[in-house]
């Protein structure tokens, strides 16, 4: 555990932690996954552009969120302290946050922006949509989810409860001198396995349902593992269920949902375009023969 600055600059003004660190690493991890797939999978540039930059734009407004919630639940236990934005996250509030401005922020540009402006960047063909990357933009966040994991880790925040079994690490910050329950590294190998399964999902038999598995997946993780969490939980409903632990319901709620959604409706608007690319390349006199076959 290391929560003390790994690099002090200009008298201590300016303060790199690991925490941060494993977070941005976590990021750009997730940005390049993102622009690796979307180059095996053929979009063009104007199509990899709209989902990076709106993802950037929807980071950023996540990180504000995962504030802004965790400073709500501290609000809610304990109103004589005020609301004030500490610093402290919590990871669904920022999943929330980023979720909801992008698609907000995506249906801004696809409908009010492009069909109006005048830059021919901007209002470019696309050969590709959101409905295309929904498939795999789970497997970055879960891949920024686990370097982020491995932060609070060294940071010492989100740990488990006290024990003296085996595997107790001494990784609770402040807050308690023993042993507890290491829940981060429990989580980042979670969230490492899942990614893993979704990337096989999605490359080796195209499935096209992952943020339904990501949802439904870490909903049921998350919820179970709130019970052996020893930090504070924040307070939502009574003592019956912690803020994540409602979260992790409506997670799994709108990740069967999705499902559905999925297969009678976004499937509809695919355009596949490592399909299409496929297509154009393939010589005049290899489709003749397709079609002959086919007939």
């Amino acid at each position: 555990m290391h929560p003390e600055p790994i690099i002090s600059l200009f008298d201590g003004k300016v303060n790199i932690y690991l925490y941060g660190l494993c977070m941005a690493i976590g990021i750009v991890a997730c940005f390049a996954f993102l622009l690796f797939t979307m180059r095996y999978k053929k979009f063009n540039e104007i199509s990899s552009d709209a989902v990076l930059f709106i993802g950037i734009f929807g980071t950023g407004f996540g990180i504000f969120s995962a504030m802004l919630f965790q400073a709500f639940y501290n609000y809610l236990a304990n109103p004589a302290a005020g609301f004030t934005l500490s610093g402290s996250m919590t990871f669904i509030g920022g999943l929330i946050g980023g979720v909801l401005s992008f698609v907000g922020v995506w249906n801004l540009y696809m409908f009010v922006i492009r069909p109006r402006t005048k830059i021919k960047w901007l209002n470019a063909e696309m050969n590709a949509g959101l409905t295309d990357a929904l498939p795999f933009i789970p497997v970055g966040i879960t891949i920024a989810h686990a370097f982020g994991r491995f932060g609070c880790f060294w940071a010492g925040c989100c740990y488990g409860k006290a024990t003296d079994a085996w595997y107790g690490l001494p990784c609770a910050g402040n807050s308690y001198s023993g042993d507890v329950i290491p829940v981060q590294l429990f989580e980042m190998f979670f969230l490492l396995a899942l990614a893993a399964v979704m990337a096989v999902l999605y490359f080796k038999f195209n499935f096209n349902y992952n943020f339904a598995v990501y949802a439904i997946a870490y909903g049921v993780w998350r919820f179970g593992i709130e019970f052996v969490r020893g930090d504070f939980r924040g307070e939502f409903i009574g003592n019956t269920l912690s803020p994540s632990q409602f979260w992790s319901i409506a997670m799994v709620l709108i990740g069967v949902g999705y499902v559905f959604i999925q297969k009678y409706l976004f499937s509809r608007f695919m355009k596949h375009p490592e399909r299409a690319v496929a297509a154009a390349e393939t010589p005049a006199e290899e489709k003749e023969e397709i079609t002959e076959t086919e007939e």
